[in-house]
């Protein structure tokens, strides 16, 4: 009769629960580094949680935004590739 009740379905709930975190978890990361190489705080990164459009809108302006040249203040330039 309740088939949402059954241990099956709870798994089945409490696996996806677990991959929707994890997967939040690691585009906030990538996020809060791209922030950081445009020299943004990571606080800027919390406006991505909030539900589409305007989270679409900010993962494309990190997307198209281009990072600061040279080291910043969070740390040296990933695109340097110079290794001599």
């Amino acid at each position: 009769m309740y088939e949402s009740l059954e241990l099956q379905a709870w798994v089945s709930f409490v696996i996806f629960g677990i991959i929707l975190v994890t997967t939040i978890v690691f585009l906030m990361v990538a996020a809060i580094r791209r922030l950081h190489d445009i020299e943004l705080d990571w606080k800027y990164s919390l406006y991505l949680l909030i539900p589409p459009p305007i989270n679409f809108i900010g993962f494309i302006y990190l997307t198209f935004k281009e990072g600061t040249l040279g080291p910043n203040k969070y740390g040296p330039d990933p695109r340097n590739t110079d290794v001599v």
